[in-house]
């Protein structure tokens, strides 16, 4: 029985490239210059640490990875930008949770859409991903396309499809 899963996950290396670029652009701007901003990415907790002066240059920060990720094909949609904190002195902390695999609440959105669309296939909550199995193809294709058009809030893939 041809089946898919149904993903969410951010490729490490090209999110790495996308901080990196991030950081240079930031610390070679001129409202940058005497900056003692640092952007840090935890390759183990998949967490991005932004320390900055004020608000404005949080705000510059933010958008700076947001551009790079989406140059290097990254949803942004990954990242859950939480309350910044108060470091010491004037500094503002921020830290940046990259979201990877799909959560329960998403994963029973992605379920009952699939079961509302009429479709003949069975989707089934696998962890962090949801497998989905049918007779046909085409009804997967189907499936695909409608997740696709439907936002549940994180950057979703669709791999794995077999025969």
């Amino acid at each position: 029985m041809p089946t898919f899963d149904i993903v969410s996950k951010i490729d490490g290396q090209t999110l790495d490239n996308a901080i990196n670029t991030a950081k240079k652009e930031i610390l070679n701007r001129y409202d940058f210059n005497d900056s003692k901003s640092t952007i840090d990415l935890d390759k183990k907790t998949n967490q991005v640490t932004i320390v900055t002066e004020n608000d404005m240059r949080l705000k510059a920060i933010q958008d700076s990875i947001i551009s790079r990720m989406v140059k290097q094909h990254l949803d942004p949609k990954a990242l859950d930008f939480g309350k910044e904190q108060y470091a010491s002195g004037n500094m503002i902390r921020k830290e940046i949770k990259i979201r990877e695999g799909i959560d329960k609440e998403a994963a029973k959105k992605i379920v009952k859409k699939i079961k509302d669309s009429g479709l003949k296939v069975q989707a089934s909550i696998m962890d962090d991903q949801v497998r989905v199995q049918g007779k046909k193809i085409d009804d997967l294709q189907a499936v695909i396309s409608l997740c696709r058009a439907e936002d549940f809030g994180q950057p979703l893939q669709y791999i794995n499809m077999r025969d």
